[in-house]
Order: C-alpha cells, then sequence, then structure tokens
C-alpha cells in the first residue's frame, strides 16, 4: 500500500508544471485571444491533442520519478539524489515556458526556455538510465513531444 501511494505522490509531482501552466494557458480572454492571433504551423494539433498529450506525458513522467526513487539497487542509490534535482529542474523550466510563451507573449524567449528545457531533460534522462532502465525509457516520449513543441514554439517565434 506504501508503494501505491508514493506512485501517486510522483505522479502528482509531476503534474505540477501543468498545473501551474493552466494558469497562463489560453481559455478564454485576453492570452486566447492573443494565442489565436498568432500565425502557427500547419502541424499544429487541436487544443485536445495537447491536454491529452500531456496527461500521458505527466503520468509516465511520475512513474519515472516513481521508479527511481524506489530503486534497491544499492550501486544506483547515488545517482538518484541527482536524477531528483534535474526532475525537479526541468518541471521548473516547463512551468517557466507556459509563463514565457502566454503569460508575457514572448515565443522567441519561450525558445530559449524550451532548449534548455531539452538539454536538462536530457541529462535527466541520462541520469535516470542509471538508476531504472525502465524511467529512462518513460521519459523518451516527453523529449519527443518537447522537440516538437520546439517546432511549434519556433514556427511561431519566426513567423510572428
Amino acid at each position: 500500500m506504501k508503494s501505491f501511494f508514493t506512485l501517486v505522490i510522483a505522479i502528482l509531482i509531476s503534474f505540477i508544471p501543468g498545473a501551474i501552466g493552466v494558469l497562463f494557458t489560453p481559455v478564454t480572454g485576453h492570452t486566447d485571444m492573443w494565442f489565436n492571433s498568432l500565425t502557427q504551423s500547419a502541424l499544429t494539433p487541436a487544443p485536445i491533442v495537447f491536454s491529452i498529450a500531456w496527461t500521458i506525458l505527466y503520468t509516465l513522467l511520475g512513474i519515472a520519478l516513481y521508479l527511481v526513487w524506489k530503486t534497491k539497487r544499492e550501486d544506483a542509490r547515488a545517482w538518484v539524489g541527482a536524477s531528483e534535482w534535474l526532475f525537479f529542474f526541468q518541471m521548473v523550466l516547463n512551468a517557466l515556458w507556459s509563463y514565457v510563451f502566454f503569460g508575457l507573449h514572448r515565443p522567441m524567449l519561450a525558445v530559449f526556455v524550451l532548449a534548455g528545457l531539452i538539454l536538462v531533460t536530457l541529462y535527466m534522462a541520462r541520469e535516470f538510465e542509471k538508476v531504472s532502465r525502465a524511467a529512462y525509457f518513460l521519459v523518451w516520449p516527453y523529449i519527443a513531444w518537447l522537440l516538437f513543441a520546439f517546432y511549434l514554439n519556433g514556427v511561431i517565434a519566426c513567423l510572428n
């Protein structure tokens, strides 16, 4: 039962950037009008796709964090602390991106935040691999989505 609650806590923690991001993402009002006025890539998915993708990705990240936390391999314990710090650092960058892009309406600056987020997440994945191979693989869909987001953000920054 303790393991289950630890998993739930890890997943809830992984949703924090999304919860912060909701404060800035378009729903109605000024931010929605701004976002809808932007010239976007033809590959920009429908809004529902973002909701579904982020729900899946945050859940996978939470499971990955749980796997890092629960490692019993003595040789991997030294890497857990570094992995946790990188996990939380990427969470901060993830939330910061929402604020910069949607809150400040600064797509070009958001490109740089996103580039940093991708680099930190790649490093985090590498550290996760030292602790749990499964956790490492669970991070890759997130990295793929971040690369796609980088493309979408870059198009917006260049065209607007």
